[in-house]
């Protein structure tokens, strides 16, 4: 098991393409820890404003009365992917990764899959 730190360091070298990633708290906005983004992209800001698709997806999600759970959310930019992964395991309630993909560097696929073992790994 990993802590926060730890986990979004390992997110930033194992990940190729990654230029940020967070763990935001999507009850309030709040981003817990962030890694990389820099002056093009403030993670704070973007951590608040997905925040918003979260929840709007999950008040759609029980509109719907679907049954069902968001696993991940992908954003497609022109040149980059914006991945949120909601946590499922203890103590992630509320809570989602939030990973940045340069997207000419970037392997989707690998990436999500990468995503989901470092969140299995993540201690909170």
């Amino acid at each position: 098991m990993t802590n926060v730190e730890t986990s979004l360091k390992e997110t930033m070298a194992s990940i190729e393409g990654c230029v940020g990633a967070a763990l935001v708290d999507y009850t309030s906005g709040m981003a817990l820890g962030t890694i990389g983004g820099g002056k093009g992209l403030d993670l704070a800001v973007a951590a608040a404003g997905n925040t918003d698709v979260i929840r709007a997806k999950t008040r759609t999600i029980e509109h719907l009365n679907l049954k069902d759970e968001i696993e991940d959310v992908l954003i497609t930019l022109g040149k980059q992917y914006h991945l949120l992964r909601l946590l499922k395991g203890r103590g992630g309630n509320g809570l989602f990764l939030y990973l940045v993909l340069d997207k000419a560097n970037a392997n989707l696929a690998m990436a999500r899959h990468q995503l989901k073992g470092i969140e299995a790994e993540l201690e909170l």
